[in-house]
């Protein structure tokens, strides 16, 4: 099982994350993943990085990055 602290170490190499990329690196299930992020960031161990605005156009469809602009990321806090 994953735990908090490897979550938090895959974030600290990783710089920046979403549920999405740490859930298939730890090959964990993404709630868990997603609920160890949320504790984090409660913690103040972690801070959401909001999507950017300037892509969301609403043509998701045709962007070059697909729907990554609308992915909530992670990063650790120094």
């Amino acid at each position: 099982m994953t735990t908090l602290i490897e979550v938090r170490d895959s974030l600290a190499l990783a710089g920046r994350a979403d549920a999405r990329q740490l859930s298939q690196q730890l090959n964990a299930p993404r709630p868990l993943v997603q609920a160890m992020l949320e504790r984090l960031v409660a913690m103040r161990k972690a801070e959401v990085i909001e999507a950017d605005d300037s892509c969301l156009s609403g043509s998701c469809k045709s962007c070059a990055d697909g729907k990554k602009c609308l992915t909530v990321s992670y990063t650790l806090i120094n």
